[in-house]
């Protein structure tokens, strides 16, 4: 009697070759936006199914076994085939849809102000655009495109850089007439993005800016928080430039300082590589470059 061979799940032959690639679990679980236990199981239930020890771990990194080696030169291009005819095949799709994910403050400032020309020029198009996410230096496995801050330019996907992050000290009228004497401050509350813990830190450096000791500091989760503190009176704010021109042009901040520190990270338009050539994801890039590139 012949014995049909046992299927292996496309799952786990996915998150092995993730994880081989970064020979990290970490690295590989950020990517796939699981946990790196989830993943650390996988890579297990796929050795013992397999019969085979495909990693052997060290401290920090892991490294592939001869067969591991093998099994992954063999794999990867299979699966970036795999993920080629699904990319396709949802291209093809009755409903021309597509998913974008854009950081909350650039969603509510730019990206959305101009979406309607987006629509105009794309009428075809049914685009959902998920701004619940505050993270950086991840693109969302859901999204078929996202705006995001990188330090670098993002590994693994295909990106184009818009513009550096460039924070400028801001306050509300009345706060600024309430601390400043002259050309001085006195002692004045701040308020603090909790991502960025030491942003204040890093932009009197980069501009060379004492500030006075603070008088209290409010920590906030979001940059639309922090805009709306500051707008409020609750402290002074680094707000990024120019994402928050508006709130300038009709004065419901004021800089504090003309010097804006520029951070060494960037704003970039990130897809994956499987979906560049989605004329969706085409449609959308160019007019990202045309209304956000520097």
């Amino acid at each position: 009697m012949k014995i049909s061979p046992k299927k292996t799940s496309l799952r786990g032959l996915r998150i092995f070759c993730v994880a081989a690639k970064y020979r990290n679990y970490t690295l590989a679980a950020e990517e796939l936006s699981v946990t790196s236990s989830a993943v650390s199981h996988q890579v297990k239930s796929l050795e013992d199914e397999l019969g085979l020890e495909l990693f052997t771990r060290e401290r920090r990194t892991l490294r592939l076994t001869e067969q591991g080696a093998h099994l992954f030169r063999e794999l990867e291009p299979a699966i970036a085939h795999i993920d080629g005819i699904i990319a396709e095949a949802q291209s093809k799709t009755a409903t021309s849809q597509l998913r974008v994910s854009v950081q909350p403050f650039f969603a509510s400032e730019c990206f959305v102000p101009l979406l309607e020309d987006f629509t105009e020029r794309n009428p075809g198009i049914e685009i959902f655009v998920d701004t619940s996410d505050e993270t950086a230096e991840r693109h969302p496995v859901s999204a078929d495109a996202s705006i995001r801050l990188f330090r670098q330019k993002p590994r693994q996907l295909e990106s184009d850089a818009l513009f550096p992050l460039r924070l400028i000290a801001a306050c509300s009228p009345e706060f600024l007439k309430r601390y400043r004497k002259g050309q001085e401050f006195t002692p004045f509350p701040i308020l603090v993005h909790t991502s960025r813990p030491e942003a204040w830190n890093l932009w009197s450096k980069a501009t060379g800016i004492t500030l006075p000791p603070a008088t209290s500091v409010v920590r906030l989760d979001s940059m639309i928080a922090v805009a709306r503190a500051a707008e409020r009176g609750v402290g002074a704010a680094l707000v990024p430039v120019p994402l928050s021109d508006n709130w300038f042009k009709y004065g419901a901040l004021v800089p504090m300082f003309d010097e804006i520190a520029e951070l060494p990270e960037t704003f970039y338009l990130a897809y994956p590589k499987a979906k560049a050539e989605i004329p969706e994801v085409q449609s959308l890039r160019q007019w990202v470059l045309d209304n956000f590139q520097e």
